[in-house]
Formats: structure tokens, C-alpha cells, sequence
């Protein structure tokens, strides 16, 4: 059991649907970011200390106006995501001109963090729930081969503007992860139905998804390093190829290295995946500090 957590955050995309940098966008009645509320969140939870995973290209922007915020607070890191890296094994610098996933993001990290920890996306609204029931996970109940995944219902996740990617879950009796399937282009259709546009088949709206809010134990860097050298290995000549956390989570999970428990929310997500996903955001964040569940000033 332990007390100190830490919260790793992955704030290196730059938004392409959004167009620009999702993670400074003002979204709250007082200019909040979506970040805002998720660090707000997390430290009402028990956290105090969060790694910030950048790009060194908006690094001061980012520390100016997310991380000065907090670090009167919260220990605070910042780990950048190169794109061009160099990985043994691999003779050379692999070239590209986009981030290797999210895979990458944390492992980045691996020099800042040897507790328990849990990873976000810094675009997302997860809710208050999430963060307790993670940070409770982390202090009790996390080993080197038990992980966790916060679950949201999906038709709490989906944007009025466009189509939406989600990691659908399979589970097993006990709550545990069997599989993630990705899942592309969900919307609703005229009719209400929830479809899948990559296959064109209705998907039940009350399914578990996975929106990239996992509970890991540090042993998860070891098994991490060498996943990487071995993708980086066989892609390095696939300029999009990305390692995505799923990806070694079902390795892990289907060599009976782990289980992996998944902890329903029922909170709603918000996000914005497209620019006109903003409105529908900032009036639910009103709505959120008009009925009390956050302060008049999103102060620490």
C-alpha cells in the first residue's frame, strides 16, 4: 500500500480535428481549461504530484499558463515527447514527423516516476468519480500485476459534431479486461441508433469504453522499454505507425502477466474532439459550478 501517487499526464498532441492546442483552450466561466479541472480533480482525490508530458515547441506557453498554476501545490515535472528518437537496438535516429503514440508518452516518463501512477489524456473531462476511484485503486490496490482502467459508458462519450474513436471494452465476470477493440468513426444516425462507421453495425450505447484513463504500477516501465524497441524495430519505415497503450496491455493481459480491472464511471465525458464541441462544453461547465460541484474560482 502505498500513499504517494502521482498523476502522468499526456498533453503532446496537437489537436489536429481541434485545430490547435486543445490542452490551453478556455472552456470554464473563468477561462478554465479542460486540464484545469482534470488537475483540480486529481488533487481533491489525493494526488500530489503530476508529470506533464509536452512538446518542447509550446513548452513555456504551457508552463506560463497550466503549470505555474499549481506548482504552489503539487510537485510538478515536465518530460518532453521527441519525435525523432533514438532507441538501442535500432541503429540510427528514427525520423518522423509525428509523436509514436501514447505508448511513447508514458515511457518517457520512466525517469520521473517510480510510484504508482495513473495516466490522462490532457484534452478530456473525466469527472470527479474517475479520480477517486483511481486514486484509491493506486493506495490499495495496485502490484506489479494488477493495472486498472476507468470504463465510461458510451453513449456518455460522444460529440454532437462528428464522429469519435473509443476503445470498446470486453470483460469478464469478475470486472477484469479481456479485450479492447478500437473502435472508429461512432456516431449516432438519424434514427438514434449508435453505429460504428468503420463496419457499419449498431454498438450497444450502455458498452464500456476506454478513454485513456489507466491505473499502473511502475513495474509497467520494464515491460514498456522493451515493447517499444520492438515496435519502433518493426515500424520504422511506417511514418504513422503508433504505439498505442491497448497494444501492450492485450500482450500483457493475454500471457497472464496481468489482470486488469475495470472501474466503471458513470460521470459524463466532455471533450473537444472538433471546435464546435466547444459550446456544448462551456455551457456544461456553467452548469457545473452553478450546481455547486466546483467552486465560483477553480482554486486549489
Amino acid at each position: 500500500m502505498s500513499d504517494k501517487i502521482t498523476l502522468v499526464v499526456l498533453a503532446a498532441g496537437m489537436g489536429s480535428r481541434f485545430g490547435g492546442l486543445k490542452q490551453m483552450e478556455p472552456l470554464g466561466p473563468n477561462g478554465e481549461t479542460l486540464l484545469d479541472y482534470s488537475v483540480y480533480d486529481a488533487y481533491h482525490a489525493g494526488f500530489r504530484k503530476v508529470v506533464f508530458v509536452i512538446r518542447d515547441f509550446f513548452a513555456d506557453d504551457f508552463k506560463e499558463q497550466i503549470g505555474s498554476k499549481i506548482e504552489e501545490y503539487m510537485e510538478v515535472e515536465y518530460v518532453f515527447q521527441d519525435v525523432n528518437v533514438e532507441v538501442p537496438g535500432v541503429d540510427g535516429i528514427v525520423e518522423r514527423e509525428k509523436p509514436w503514440g501514447t505508448n511513447h508518452a508514458v515511457l518517457v516518463c520512466k525517469d520521473v516516476v517510480d510510484e504508482p501512477f495513473a495516466v490522462i489524456n490532457s484534452d478530456d473531462y473525466y469527472g470527479k468519480d474517475g479520480f477517486y476511484k483511481v486514486a484509491k485503486f493506486l493506495k490499495e490496490d495496485v502490484t506489479p500485476e494488477r493495472y486498472s482502467l476507468i470504463g465510461y459508458i458510451l453513449k456518455n462519450t460522444l460529440s454532437d459534431s462528428g464522429t469519435v474513436n473509443r476503445g470498446v471494452c470486453k470483460t469478464d465476470e469478475k470486472g477484469n479486461l479481456v479485450s479492447i477493440e478500437e473502435t472508429l468513426k461512432i456516431a449516432r444516425n438519424e434514427e438514434g441508433e449508435v453505429i460504428r462507421g468503420d463496419k457499419g453495425t449498431e454498438l450497444d450505447e450502455d458498452s464500456i469504453v476506454s478513454m485513456n484513463f489507466w491505473g499502473f504500477h511502475p513495474t509497467y516501465f520494464e515491460k514498456l522499454e522493451k515493447g517499444f524497441r520492438e515496435f519502433v524495430a518493426a515500424n520504422k519505415d511506417h511514418s504513422k505507425a503508433e504505439y498505442y497503450i491497448p497494444v501492450l496491455i492485450d500482450e500483457m493481459i493475454n500471457s497472464g502477466e496481468i489482470v486488469l480491472n475495470v472501474i466503471p464511471s458513470h460521470d459524463n465525458w466532455y471533450g473537444v474532439t472538433y471546435k464546435e464541441d466547444a459550446g456544448k462544453v462551456k455551457k456544461a461547465f456553467k452548469e457545473l459550478h452553478d450546481n455547486g460541484a466546483y467552486p465560483e474560482t477553480l482554486e486549489i
